[in-house]
């Protein structure tokens, strides 16, 4: 039976019965209304309206559940769905089409999602260039001017000119790291595992950290979208760790188990901070995980610190 039916059904039987009652029964009004009969009228009233309740909310009932569910969807998630099943019709259909609204959105935020961040790659890929080729040749060509002028130089101001030339070489390094990270190029020519240990061993020496590698030297064939995923997840998480963890040990490990690919970042700082936000570099990560199936999890570890846990399936 559909809603608008049983609903009208449950008024049309409550409206029968309180018209049965006031035939079958002696209750009566007169003309001048007495207490007795105000009362008993009173409580008929009440009984059909507590029976029109229960009956309604029984009605109703579904239709509340479904809204409670629908408020549990979490975009961040995707591929949870609303049960439709044992329903009335129109309960029903409102869920089927709210999951094939979810299907759509999921859809095409997915190919949204993987456009922007296709772009988003490009344009870190051609900073760096440009930072590696102008930037980077520009300070080289002062280094070694400075080399040259340094040569010929008096003493009085070699030295200075040498402290000059120092800083110029620093700057040099600088922008070489920033190209790095921006596009890493030991990931396009030598593969992910390789583009993890140098990822490793530059935040261990910048940072003054002990990184603890635990890469599987076998891993499945993963795509060059799924690759570039870990990639930037295991760097988010070492610059958070940097950044944020006051840690002293970090555990880098990429393995296998079953059908999944598990990433899993973990340091021994001083975990989460309960009052604390997520940030735009961990909603990074969420988005980047669920463009590829994957599942991110942010959680404290034991007994300290904080576990970053990136899986993402075998195709």
């Amino acid at each position: 039976m559909s809603l608008f039916w049983r609903v009208f059904g449950i008024n049309a039987a409550v409206l029968v019965i309180a018209a049965l009652l006031l035939v079958l029964t002696p209750a009566t009004v007169s003309a001048e209304v007495r207490v007795v009969e105000i009362l008993v009228l009173a409580g008929g009233v009440a009984a059909a309206l507590g029976v029109n309740l229960v009956l309604m909310r029984r009605a109703f009932g579904p239709l509340e559940r479904l809204t409670q569910l629908m408020r549990r969807v979490d975009p961040m998630r995707p591929g949870r769905r609303v049960d439709a099943d044992g329903t009335l019709p129109e309960v029903a259909a409102l869920s089927n089409a709210f999951n094939d609204m979810l299907e759509r959105l999921e859809v095409e935020r997915r190919d949204s999602g993987r456009r922007a961040l296709a772009a988003q790659e490009d344009e870190r890929r051609r900073v760096a260039r440009e930072l590696h080729d102008e930037v980077g040749q520009t300070l080289t060509g002062v280094v070694l001017q400075l080399e040259t002028l340094a040569r010929h130089s008096p003493p009085e101001v070699r030295e200075q000119i040498l402290d000059l030339q120092e800083s110029a070489r620093g700057g040099v390094e600088e922008v070489r790291e920033i190209a790095r990270g921006l596009r890493p190029e030991a990931l396009d020519e030598f593969g992910l595992r390789s583009a993890l240990v140098s990822l490793a061993s530059g935040f261990a020496e910048r940072a003054g950290l002990r990184v603890c590698r635990r890469l599987d030297v076998e891993l499945p064939a993963l795509g060059r979208e799924i690759e570039l995923v870990i990639y930037r997840v295991a760097q988010e998480s070492l610059t958070n760790v940097v950044r944020h963890a006051q840690a002293s040990t970090v555990e880098l490990a990429l393995e296998r188990h079953d059908t999944w690919v598990v990433l899993r970042v973990r340091d021994d700082g001083r975990g989460l901070d309960p009052a604390s936000t997520l940030g735009s570099g961990v909603r990074g990560m969420s988005e980047r995980a669920m463009l590829v199936g994957g599942r991110l999890s942010i959680e404290p570890a034991t007994p300290c610190g904080t576990e970053v846990r990136l899986q993402v399936p075998v195709s």
